[in-house]
């Protein structure tokens, strides 16, 4: 018998609040690159999102998404995978899972080399195997498979905002692609 008082606030803001917050503290995320593996367990696909911005540019992203209050970072990145590439994309998330970096945003350029203009974020960033279809969040545009070295391609790199190209790249350094 659970004798605790609910939580009136059970781990999301609204809108108001979240605009205050933004303005005062580091918000936590997790941003995960999904791949596909080779059977020797070699990267031979990343699974980039593209996306349109409000002035009409297309854009490459990953999944991405805030954590919320009491939740894991585990649990923040299922739900993200799972609602940013659809419920049967199955992804194989290590026993201990600890990211390959951690990035920090500004809202104006830094030294990071990192922005988001709506506030300062740092955020965890994680490569995580996938095994199951996908099917892309509705404001994607779609999900594309590409070999590593298509992913470090110019082309590809100059479809990322806010520095994201960098992280993409170190991703795949963690992973032994040097391109």
């Amino acid at each position: 018998m659970n004798v605790r008082t609910p939580d009136p606030y059970p781990g999301w803001l609204s809108e108001e609040d979240l605009y205050e917050a933004r303005q005062r503290l580091p918000m936590l995320y997790v941003e995960a690159i999904p791949v596909r593996l080779d059977p020797l367990g070699y990267v031979n696909e990343v699974g980039l999102l593209l996306t349109g911005d409000d002035d009409g540019r297309m854009l490459r992203t990953f999944v991405s998404g805030r954590v919320m209050y009491r939740e894991t970072i585990r649990a923040a990145l299922i739900r993200h995978i799972e609602k940013d590439l659809g419920t049967m994309v199955l992804p194989q998330l290590p026993a201990s899972p600890v990211p390959f970096t951690v990035a920090e945003y500004f809202p104006a350029p830094s030294e990071t080399g990192l922005t988001d203009d709506r506030q300062h974020a740092v955020s965890m960033c994680y490569i995580v195997p996938v095994r199951g279809e996908t099917s892309p969040r509705s404001d994607a545009l779609e999900l594309t498979w590409l070999s590593p070295t298509e992913a470090l391609s110019s082309d590809i790199q100059g479809e990322f905002a806010g520095g994201r190209e960098n992280i993409l790249r170190q991703a795949l350094a963690h992973v032994g692609v040097n391109i």
